[in-house]
């Protein structure tokens, strides 16, 4: 049988007998065999398993007790969990969650040091080898829900010393002079380097420069290495595994970007730098976020609050809740979202009088930044709420004010970017065809300078939301074709 529609081998053709269980959750729903097939295929895309395609045939197979492959119980235990509004687990579906080795697919591995370098080296390389776009991350699949919440809550237990890491008073030159500081700070402003491309050129331009620099590191960290350097390394392990997650996520690659940042996170705890932690868990609910996932990507959020309290900067408070205005927004909870915006700028009123400097992952969390996230936050309140103006006026001003500080900030051209087509799409909430449209028009031009299927795929909505209610408007009209001729329908991941 065939992967593509989620089929399995649980049991035997001789030892299989009819899903009691399943067959009476399914009963009870009301669904027909092909409405739930119709549900399983949706939610799988929207996990970014885009490999599912299940259809009635395969719906009778479960229920006459064919175990199907992940994701397909777990995608099967949240549809009808929200059907009936309690928890339906895979056991009560009478299906077993079929599990695959740690170092392919999943995110629930073990929180141990020379394992983490041993996945991050095996994934790092099977990257470079198989980086045609789609091929590696197809062969992942996106975990949501409980089964990615309650791996990444492990990151807050302590665990003992590495033993990759050698005493420091070990006498021997190689101990002592493995890695030289020069050596260490030249990796640090290495990974400096890549993150400014990123930021100017997109994740399309140089991932697999960066997914190369961080297979070059995990073979640094599988010498013996003084504990200070070995710490040191994790840091630009994690920075780096960060950074191939977030320009994958960029191009695209979703499950493949969140693997990277699985694996980044637990190198930063290797590296007992709960901060960077933090960062990294804010990049996963963002993903989340993208992904439709606004409560996983609260839950992520809150974990990354919880564990840098007491040694985030303001700046990286500040940023983590503009991320949890985000989920708020997208989960339509108006008061709550408000409440964080404001935490986020009283925060980030902060960040000058901090006596320590920030770290180089969070300097680009700027003023710009700021009032581009909170007026994110109020656009998409604005299309939660069912295309609210009241949301889309106090999205406007600070949309604007993100726009004009960008316009001058050459260093982060994708923000830019991003920003214009915001500031589009509120033109189109607050029923301005003609602005949106001049707006959109500049946002592709400039799209034409980064590499990011992200900004392209966002043009595209706005595109395609301006065609539906202004199709006729000859500004609308100019831009389709405009967007027909000039943007191109994919980025490839390299």
């Amino acid at each position: 049988m065939s992967g593509n529609d989620g089929s399995g081998s649980g049991a035997s053709h001789a030892d299989k007998r009819p899903n009691e269980l399943l067959t009476s959750w399914f009963v009870r729903s009301g669904w027909s065999k092909g409405e739930l097939a119709r549900q399983v295929n949706r939610r799988a895309r929207q996990l970014g398993a885009n490999h599912i395609s299940t259809d009635t045939s395969r719906v009778r197979r479960w229920l006459d007790g064919e175990n199907p492959r992940e994701p397909i119980p777990r995608i099967l235990s949240e549809l009808f969990s929200e059907r009936f509004g309690c928890v339906v687990s895979v056991e009560d579906l009478g299906l077993r969650a079929t599990r695959q080795a740690p170092s392919a697919t999943g995110v629930d591995l073990p929180w141990t040091g020379p394992q983490a370098v041993a996945l991050l080296s095996e994934f790092s390389r099977s990257d470079l080898m198989l980086a045609r776009r789609g091929f590696l991350g197809t062969s992942l699949a996106l975990s949501a829900g409980p089964s990615l919440i309650e791996p990444m809550q492990r990151w807050l237990v302590p665990t003992p010393p590495s033993p990759l890491a050698e005493p420091e008073s070990v006498p021997t030159s190689r101990a002592r002079g493995r890695l030289s500081r020069p050596e260490l700070d030249l990796l640090e402003s290495t990974t400096v380097m890549f993150r400014q491309w990123d930021a100017q050129c997109g994740g399309g331009l140089r991932r697999k420069a960066v997914v190369g620099q961080l297979h070059e590191v995990t073979d640094l960290l599988q010498e013996p290495q003084p504990e200070a350097t070995s710490r040191k390394l994790f840091k630009v392990a994690a920075e780096l595994a960060e950074l191939a997650g977030w320009m994958s996520y960029d191009v695209g690659l979703q499950p493949t970007a969140q693997k990277y940042f699985v694996l980044a996170l637990h190198a930063a705890k290797e590296a007992g730098d709960r901060p960077l932690g933090s960062y990294i868990l804010s990049s996963m609910s963002r993903q989340m976020i993208h992904l439709g996932r606004p409560e996983d990507a609260l839950e992520l959020i809150h974990l990354a609050q919880y564990g840098s309290r007491d040694c985030a900067s303001p700046r990286t408070q500040s940023m983590l809740y503009a991320m949890e205005a985000r989920a708020y927004a997208n989960m339509g909870q108006p008061g709550r979202c408000k409440r964080a915006v404001r935490m986020a700028e009283d925060t980030f009123a902060d960040a000058d009088d901090w006596d320590e400097p920030d770290p180089d992952w969070i300097r680009f969390f700027s003023e710009a930044e700021l009032y581009g996230e909170n007026s994110h936050s109020f656009r998409d309140l604005a299309y939660v709420a069912g295309r609210s103006p009241a949301y889309a006026s106090l999205a406007e001003p600070l949309m604007r004010k993100a726009v004009r500080l960008f316009a001058d900030d050459t260093d982060h051209k994708r923000s830019y970017v991003l920003n214009l087509i915001g500031m589009a799409t509120v033109h189109l909430l607050r029923q301005e065809p003609e602005q949106s449209a001049t707006l959109a028009a500049q946002a592709m031009q400039e799209a034409k300078k980064v590499r990011s299927e992200r900004v392209n795929t966002r043009i595209r909505k706005t595109v395609d939301s301006a065609v539906r209610e202004f199709g006729d408007l000859t500004e609308v009209v100019d831009l389709t074709e405009r967007l027909a001729m000039e943007l191109p329908e994919t980025a490839e991941a390299v």
